[in-house]
């Protein structure tokens, strides 16, 4: 079995898997990193989205053998003013989507301090909250972005 070697919220991690074996489940069965959700496990409902860098990814899209050298960052890895906010705001109702969007409006907050509506609704609009919570995580995401300014 190959053995991969990359950075995971912070932290130098070497891991022995199969090669098509998704960071999905390195994260969560070999390094014990459960806040990243499975969802549908294609890559559609974005419960296990993390950061590439300050990209987000769906992990269970990407496979062990491309993550050599990669720095990712979970869920667990964050210290972010979205986490504050989604309390705040009181987003959570079942809370299983809950991780990938924190994941998701942290990249969007990175590249866009200051969204309106409309981005927020384009960063976010893969994801599948079946609660219903979206106008709650609009109101996170602009929260935490008047925190960030």
């Amino acid at each position: 079995m190959p053995s991969y070697s990359f950075t995971v919220n912070g932290k130098t991690r070497r891991v022995d898997a199969d090669s098509d074996t998704p960071l999905l489940w390195i994260l969560r069965d070999a390094l014990g990193l459960t806040g990243t959700k499975y969802g549908c496990g294609v890559g559609v409902c974005g419960a296990c989205t993390v950061l590439d860098g300050n990209q987000a990814v769906r992990s269970c899209q990407v496979p062990a053998s491309a993550c050599g050298g990669r720095a990712f960052t979970t869920i667990e890895g964050l210290n972010h003013p979205c986490q504050r906010a989604w309390l705040e705001e009181d987003v959570a109702q079942c809370g299983f989507c809950q991780p990938g969007m924190i994941v998701q409006a942290v990249a969007l907050l990175r590249a866009t301090p200051k969204p309106d509506d409309a981005q927020i609704y384009g960063a976010m609009r893969d994801h599948v909250c079946r609660c219903g919570t979206y106008p709650r995580i609009r109101k996170a995401i602009h929260r935490a972005a008047g925190e960030l300014s």
